[in-house]
């Protein structure tokens, strides 16, 4: 059986914008490949499923976490947003990975769903030209929601799209798309979309330990990172769980060489302990347990000494502690006053 070809590959976010702009070139007969990048920061692979049973929409799952974290680590060119967001450099990334699977998937152009002012960092039209230019993707990019207020692209000019049933929207508000949506007969409105960890304060303050302390971590790392309440003393991290969901998650995200403390005897949250500095000392295993010990509150309320099973690379052993919030090794939680110092080293704009 031959492989279906696509005329064209599109950056499929899961927000109304990108939906709507595949739904405008398909309108046309056209076929549309949507990728839908992931990283540990944004993506949501596991509702690939539920896009194409309720969107009708050929969906194709990318994970970019690798190249992001990379990226970052080399400092963004078009620098940080408030808080560790690159967005331009970001959108840049995802639409040279694009590029890249044009001829892949037999395409002959590639469809964002930017709208011009919409977005204070990445959809003005200087850094929309910034990510067309620098993504080397000027001669094959169309923007069908705002077409109408740029430049006529190759793809309108050879007839292979037709530039009026493009559309011209601008700015911040819904309206026009929420009407175009109601034509479409698109009735599960998505949320705008965003989701991008790395702009909110209480995720993006999350990453900064890792990044102060290891050169070049993996993607695996950050993945951790968002998981279930998060620790640090030094470059001792720990990440515990708040609930069955987060437990579950931690026991699925444990590496083999990672430190995994679980309270016996009493309903307490597992912890993930993962060594970046070489391996924790008797004492600093020990001084863990009773923190994390100190999260069950029937634990703590015995009044006595618990026992925390640990386990790492197929072994277990276990301590016997005593619950404590406040021990030795101070255990505190990111604070974006730690974190801001972090990014500002990063983010070249700062080093002229």
């Amino acid at each position: 059986m031959s492989k279906k070809t696509y005329d064209a590959v599109a950056l499929f976010s899961a927000g109304l914008d990108s939906l709507l702009a595949v739904k405008v070139v398909e309108a046309q007969g056209l076929a549309v490949k949507c990728l839908h990048f992931t990283s540990p920061f944004f993506g949501h692979p596991r509702r690939v499923g539920y896009w194409r049973r309720t969107h009708g929409l050929d969906v194709t799952a990318v994970d970019a976490g690798e190249a992001f974290v990379r990226m970052m680590l080399a400092g963004p060119r078009f620098g940080f947003g408030r808080f560790f967001n690159p967005c331009v450099d970001c959108k840049i990334l995802m639409l040279t990975r694009a590029r890249e699977l044009m001829e892949h998937y037999g395409a002959r152009f590639i469809i964002t769903g930017e709208v011009v002012g919409q977005r204070p960092m990445s959809q003005r039209q200087d850094a929309m030209n910034s990510v067309r230019n620098e993504s080397g993707t000027r001669d094959v990019l169309l923007r069908p929601l705002c077409a109408l207020r740029q430049e006529p692209t190759p793809m309108e000019t050879s007839g292979l799209v037709d530039r009026e049933r493009l559309h011209g929207f601008w700015g911040r508000g819904r309206t026009a798309q929420l009407e175009l949506a109601r034509a479409f007969g698109i009735t599960d409105i998505p949320t705008p979309a965003g989701g991008c960890l790395l702009t909110e304060e209480s995720s993006a303050k999350r990453y900064a330990p890792i990044f102060a302390t290891l050169a070049e971590p993996p993607a695996a790392h950050f993945y951790l990172a968002n998981v279930g309440r998060q620790y640090w003393s030094g470059t001792h991290w720990l990440a515990i769980g708040r609930d069955k969901k987060s437990n579950d998650l931690l026991s699925e995200l444990a590496r083999p060489e990672d430190l995994v403390f679980v309270l016996q005897g009493h309903p307490g949250p597992l912890a993930v302990g993962r060594e970046l500095a070489g391996p924790w000392a008797p004492e600093v295993v020990a001084d863990a347990a009773a923190f994390v010990a100190s999260f069950s509150p029937r634990a703590v309320a015995s009044g006595e000494a618990v026992t925390v099973a640990v386990r790492q690379a197929g072994t277990q052993r276990t301590v016997s502690v005593t619950p404590a919030r406040t021990t030795p090794l101070t255990w505190s939680e990111p604070t974006w006053a730690d974190a801001a110092p972090v990014r500002d080293r990063m983010d070249p704009k700062n080093h002229p």
